[in-house]
């Protein structure tokens, strides 16, 4: 039984989603074979996202409905994606962090993950947009001599749980942080980081400038893909992590303080 045959149908078909996104196409037969279910079962998922508008069902799969733009998942199903890419960007970004410091997370499930690998950093003040986040550090509390200060922006909350809105931005404005650290929908040279969630987006806009240090974590699946709104230029950015090299990254270390690459600084200018 493969790992992928253990999940729930919102992760998988979140999952087939994104190789839509990236290929432009799936194939039932294709899919069965990765996610070990019957033709069923993935036929079922593909009625389920072609209800949604998200993909075109045609004969033997499904094709690009060209929703990348506005697709928002949920932070259960992105949870799956990627999971060793964001543990790699995860380990170089608590690196950059040192003890006491004031940090500053955005909402989504890559900066979740280098918030679980910033738990064994002491002092540290976090202030995040995320439940989920913030949760992380106050399971942790009582295992450090000086359990961190978590405060969380209130907000609506988007299918991606993050807080937004008027009430995070404001806020957060009124907030001086030393690193913030943000993922992103989809990153080009041209349109930088991007999101499908205006809200989110401008909420993100916010946390950019109360930051002294920008950094971005982004996984190679995000390169080339743009979101309805940008909320921060590549110019902007202190650092950019990621996993992989990809042929974007060489340009995009012109544009950016240091692009890390796993666990190594690509460019230190």
């Amino acid at each position: 039984m493969t790992e992928n045959s253990q999940l729930l149908a919102p992760q998988r078909r979140a999952l087939i989603l994104e190789r839509v996104r990236q290929y432009g196409g799936v194939r039932v037969n294709e899919l069965t074979r990765e996610f070990g279910v019957s033709d069923m079962t993935v036929r079922r998922d593909l009625d389920a996202l072609a209800g949604q508008g998200l993909v075109d069902k045609v004969h033997g799969g499904a094709v690009s409905a060209e929703q990348t733009r506005i697709l928002e998942p949920g932070f259960e199903a992105k949870l799956a994606w990627e999971l060793a890419a964001k543990e790699a960007i995860a380990a170089a970004a608590a690196d950059l962090v040192r003890p006491g410091a004031v940090v500053a997370l955005g909402a989504g499930t890559t900066t979740y993950a280098v918030a679980k690998a910033l738990v064994k950093v002491e002092r540290l003040t976090v202030v995040t947009n995320s439940i989920r986040i913030a949760e992380v550090f106050e399971q942790v509390g009582d295992h450090q001599r000086t359990p961190p200060t978590v405060m969380l922006t209130g907000g609506i909350r988007t299918p991606s749980d993050a807080l937004v809105g008027p009430l995070a931005d404001q806020a957060i404005r009124a907030l001086h942080v030393d690193i913030l650290f943000l993922g992103c929908h989809g990153l080009t040279a041209e349109a930088g980081l991007t999101s499908p969630n205006l809200g989110e987006a401008a909420t993100n806009r916010a946390f950019v400038r109360s930051a002294a240090q920008v950094v971005a974590v982004v996984d190679h699946t995000k390169w080339n893909v743009v979101g309805l709104s940008t909320f921060a230029t590549l110019d902007e950015l202190d650092y950019l992590i990621t996993d992989r090299e990809v042929p974007e990254s060489e340009a995009a270390a012109d544009r950016v303080g240091r692009v890390v690459v796993a666990e190594g600084i690509r460019r230190v200018p």
